[in-house]
């Protein structure tokens, strides 16, 4: 969001009543004038913009810099067709508001309109870009109206004030388009302006008609990219842990076969004893189980016993106990044969 102090500057002159534009030049530039006005307020709430009407006697200050809507309707209420146009004397007027903003860390921007003949040579042109550049102030033209007769003189100017491409000359030659959806696709309000995204909305909604909406589906956007974000890292680490687990099984394998082949048959050996000590160990378990579940069925179909007799429960449990001890001693007695 650039903070910028921006002048308009209306050719208000006799050639303005022309309908080669929709409606009318004059009224294509009032509705150009709105439609900026709404960007640049709206791209930084502490930028202000101006109005100049260029022809006339002399050219005058409609509005004052502000970000008031209410201040602009006011100034621009009753502005009409006049004589002549003073390209090159608006701009200089322009220039001294600029100079006299209220928060001097605003950057300087003088957005001009001409629809009618440039009366000032190309060398007076130059000159006075030169000055813009110099005291920092950036320019874009929109030619419209008589543009191949200006092309020219503005092009010179334009190049004289230009200053790391912030300053642009939008040619717009008589058609069915509107001329503020012209500037809209333009580098004033694209990516070489300060104000929106060009021609284009983004999720198909006007920012401008519906902040709101916009905003929502900004939020919607960015909190989805966040979840894929998380998604893709989830599965990046998940990915790593098994390729770490599969090295760890190749490393296995890489040190069994650097063994020679007696090493090899001595851990081959080992491991098959671990497992069937692993298999004699659950076998005997089971089958102690099996047992006492067999003697504890048998005593319960006697006539006249309490499987659950105290007595009857604490001398099962020492025959037990003693079953095992002798099982141990046969296998730890060696085999006479």
């Amino acid at each position: 969001m650039v903070l910028e102090a921006t002048v308009l500057i209306i050719d208000n002159s006799e050639w303005s009543r022309n309908g080669d534009y929709t409606p009318s030049r004059f009224q294509a530039q009032i509705d150009s004038v709105h439609y900026l006005f709404s960007i640049k307020t709206n791209d930084n709430p502490e930028n202000t913009v101006g109005v100049i009407a260029n022809a006339g006697e002399t050219p005058e200050v409609l509005v004052s810099l502000t970000a008031d809507l209410g201040v602009l309707l006011k100034g621009m209420y009753g502005l009409g067709v006049r004589s002549e146009s003073h390209f090159d004397t608006g701009i200089q007027i322009a220039q001294l508001v600029l100079k006299h903003r209220a928060n001097k860390y605003q950057k300087q921007r003088i957005i001009a309109f001409t629809a009618s003949p440039i009366d000032a040579d190309e060398k007076a042109l130059v000159k006075l870009g030169k000055k813009l550049k110099k005291n920092g102030v950036s320019i874009d033209v929109v030619n419209f109206g008589e543009h191949a007769a200006n092309e020219a003189k503005l092009a010179a100017f334009v190049e004289a004030a230009n200053n790391n491409e912030s300053s642009h000359l939008v040619t717009i030659p008589p058609g069915p388009h509107v001329l503020s959806e012209q500037i809209r696709a333009s580098p004033i309000v694209g990516a070489g302006g300060s104000g929106g995204a060009g021609g284009e909305f983004d999720f198909g909604v006007d920012a401008d008609m519906d902040p709101e909406l916009a905003l929502a589906l900004r939020m919607s956007l960015q909190e989805e990219e966040e979840r894929q974000r998380r998604g893709a890292a989830a599965q990046a680490g998940g990915e790593s842990s098994g390729s770490a687990q599969q090295r760890a099984g190749d490393d296995g394998d890489a040190v069994m076969e650097d063994l020679d082949e007696d090493e090899q048959i001595r851990r081959a050996i080992q491991m098959s004893l671990m497992e069937s000590q692993q298999e004699s160990a659950s076998g005997s378990a089971g089958d102690a189980m099996a047992n006492d579940d067999l003697v504890a069925s048998l005593i319960g179909s006697l006539p006249g016993v309490d499987p659950n007799d105290p007595a009857l429960q604490s001398a099962l449990g020492s025959d037990s106990a003693k079953n095992n001890t002798d099982n141990s001693k046969n296998k730890d007695k060696p085999d006479s044969k």
